[in-house]
C-alpha cells in the first residue's frame, strides 16, 4: 500500500471520527408511570379472571348490531380512515424498497454539434485523421449523435441505519393508523349505541306520559262527576285540565326529540331517512363480567387509543434515529451497463458494450445546521408522542375506574327508585279511594299523580344514564370488535 493511499484512509477516518463527535444523541424512550390497582366504592368477591369482551356478546340487541354494520359500510368518516390506513401501508411498502438497489432500464438518444474551436470539435476532427481507426469508428463532425441503451443501478448503503429506521417508523405509523381505525370504529359504535338507547329511552318516556295521562283522565272523570253534584268547585276541574294539557304538550315535545334522534342515526349510518327498528329494552349491567378480577395494565394497553399512541411513540423514536444518522457520511454505489455508440449501425455490435462503476462518500458540512434543526424537531416530536402516550394511559385508567364506580352506584340507586315507584303506584290507588270516600282533597290526588309521574321519570333517567355508562364500559375495557 503506497503512501497516498495511507493518507487517504487516515484523513477519511479522521473526518468520520470528527463527524461522529458532533452527532447529537437520541433521547431514550421514557417509561409511563406505573398504574395503581383499581379502587372502587366497595369490595366485591371476584369470580375468576377477566379475559376480555367482544362486540357481539356485550351488545346482544340484533337491531343495534345491524346499525353497527351499517356504520362500517356507509359512514364517510370510517371510509376516510380506511383510506388513511391504505396510505400508511403504501408508505411502509415504499420504505422497504428504499433499502434495495434501484434499477432503471431504458434508452437515450442525443446529438451534438461542436464548434471548430472547441476541444470536442478539434478532438473529433483530429481523431478522424488517425490511422488507428476504421471507417466505422469515424465520427460525424457536422452533427455527432450518441445512442445508449442498457441499465442503470444505484444503491445507498445503509451503514448508519437511516433507511432501516425510516422503515421502522413507517411500520409503526401503519400500526398506529390501524389502531386509529379501530378507535374511530369504537367511537362510532359508541355514538350509535348511545343514540339507539336515547331512542328507546324516549319511547319509554313517551309511554310513561301517555299511561299517566290516561290514568289522570279517569281521575278527571271523577272530578267532573263530583262537580255536577256540587262536591267540588270549578277550580278543581281547571286544575286537572291544566295538568292534562301540560302532559299532552310533553308528549308532543318527546315526539320532536324522537325525530331528532332518528335523523342523527340516519346521518351516522349514511342514509337519508328511514324508520329505526328498535327493541323496548335498555342495556342491562353485566355484573358477572364486573365481578371478574381485572388486570389493569392488560386492559389499558389493549385499548386502541393507548396502543395507537404507543406505536406513534415508537415511530417518533425511529424518526429521531433516522435524523441522527443523517449527520454521518452518505455512501452511494452506482453502476451502468449497456450498449453505447455514436452510430446506429454499430450500436448492437459487441464492441459497443460499455459499463461504469461509481462509488461516493459525501460528508455534510455546510448543511449541518439544517440537519441539527431537523434532529431537534424529531426529538421534540418524540417528547410530544410520549406525553400523548402517558396522557392516554392516565385517561384510560381514570375512565375505567370512574365507570366501574358509577356502575355500582347506579345499581343501588336503581333498586331504591324501583321501590319508590312501587310505593307511589300503591299511593295512587289509596289516594283515589280516599278521595272518593272524602278523606282526601283533589290537591292530594293531583300531587300523588305528579309524584308517581316524577318517580317513573327519575327511574327512567337513572336507567338511561346507567345504560350510557355501560356503553362506555365497553370502550373502557378495551372491547374487541371482531
Amino acid at each position: 500500500m503506497n503512501q497516498n493511499k495511507l493518507k487517504l484512509i487516515f484523513w477519511s477516518t479522521a473526518a468520520l471520527a470528527l463527524t461522529s463527535c458532533a452527532v447529537p444523541k437520541v433521547t431514550a424512550i421514557k417509561e409511563v408511570k406505573e398504574t395503581p390497582e383499581l379502587k372502587t366504592s366497595e369490595t366485591i368477591a371476584t369470580s375468576g379472571e377477566f379475559t376480555g369482551i367482544d362486540l357481539n356478546t356485550y351488545f346482544t340487541d340484533q337491531n343495534l348490531l345491524k346499525l353497527f354494520e351499517q356504520v362500517k359500510q356507509a359512514n364517510p368518516d370510517f371510509k376516510i380512515a380506511q383510506q388513511r390506513v391504505e396510505m400508511a401501508n403504501s408508505f411502509l411498502k415504499r420504505s422497504k424498497t428504499e433499502l434495495l438497489p434501484s434499477l432503471d432500464v431504458g434508452a437515450i438518444v442525443s446529438g451534438d454539434r461542436y464548434g471548430k474551436y472547441t476541444m470536442e470539435g478539434v478532438g473529433n476532427y483530429d481523431t478522424n485523421l488517425s490511422q488507428n481507426i476504421n471507417d466505422q469508428q469515424r465520427i460525424n463532425t457536422t452533427f455527432t449523435p450518441n445512442y445508449w441503451m442498457g441499465a442503470r443501478s444505484s444503491w445507498e448503503i445503509d451503514a448508519w441505519g437511516k433507511l432501516k429506521n425510516k422503515k421502522l417508523s413507517a411500520q409503526n405509523k401503519f400500526l398506529a393508523s390501524e389502531e386509529g381505525l379501530k378507535l374511530l370504529q369504537i367511537d362510532l359504535f359508541t355514538d350509535i349505541a348511545n343514540l339507539y338507547y336515547d331512542l328507546i329511552s324516549l319511547d319509554k318516556r313517551l309511554k310513561i306520559y301517555q299511561d299517566n295521562y290516561n290514568l289522570q283522565k279517569r281521575a278527571f272523570e271523577i272530578i267532573k262527576a263530583q262537580r255536577e253534584v256540587g262536591k267540588v268547585t270549578e277550580l278543581a276541574v281547571q286544575q286537572f285540565k291544566a295538568q292534562n294539557n301540560n302532559w299532552l304538550a310533553e308528549i308532543e315535545h318527546i315526539k320532536v326529540e324522537i325525530v331528532t334522534v332518528k335523523q342523527a342515526i340516519s346521518t351516522l349510518t349514511g342514509v337519508y331517512d328511514g324508520e329505526i327498528e328498535r327493541s323496548p329494552t335498555l342495556l342491562p349491567t353485566n355484573f358477572e363480567m364486573l365481578n371478574k378480577n381485572i388486570n389493569v395494565d392488560a386492559v389499558i394497553h389493549s385499548r386502541p387509543d393507548v396502543v395507537s399512541n404507543y406505536y406513534s411513540l415508537q415511530a417518533s423514536h425511529a424518526d429521531a434515529k433516522a435524523a441522527r444518522a443523517s449527520f454521518y457520511p452518505k455512501i452511494d454505489l452506482g453502476a451502468t451497463f449497456g450498449l453505447n455508440s455514436f452510430s446506429i449501425e454499430t450500436i448492437f455490435k459487441p464492441a459497443s458494450l460499455a459499463g461504469q462503476l461509481l462509488g461516493g462518500l459525501m460528508v455534510p458540512v455546510f448543511n449541518k445546521g439544517q440537519l441539527k434543526y431537523e434532529f431537534n424537531i424529531a426529538n421534540s416530536e418524540q417528547e410530544i408522542a410520549f406525553l400523548n402516550y402517558q396522557k392516554s394511559v392516565t385517561n384510560a385508567f381514570n375512565e375505567l375506574q370512574s365507570i366501574l364506580k358509577q356502575t355500582k352506584i347506579f345499581h343501588r340507586v336503581l333498586d331504591l327508585k324501583e321501590e319508590e315507584v312501587k310505593f307511589l303506584d300503591k299511593g295512587i290507588e289509596v289516594s283515589n279511594d280516599l278521595y272518593i270516600t272524602g278523606y282526601a282533597n283533589y290537591f292530594e290526588l293531583i300531587n300523588s299523580q305528579k309524584s308517581k309521574l316524577q318517580a317513573e321519570l327519575d327511574l327512567l333517567k337513572f336507567q338511561h344514564e346507567n345504560t350510557r355508562n355501560n356503553v362506555l364500559l365497553f370502550k373502557a375495557l378495551g372491547g374487541n370488535l371482531d
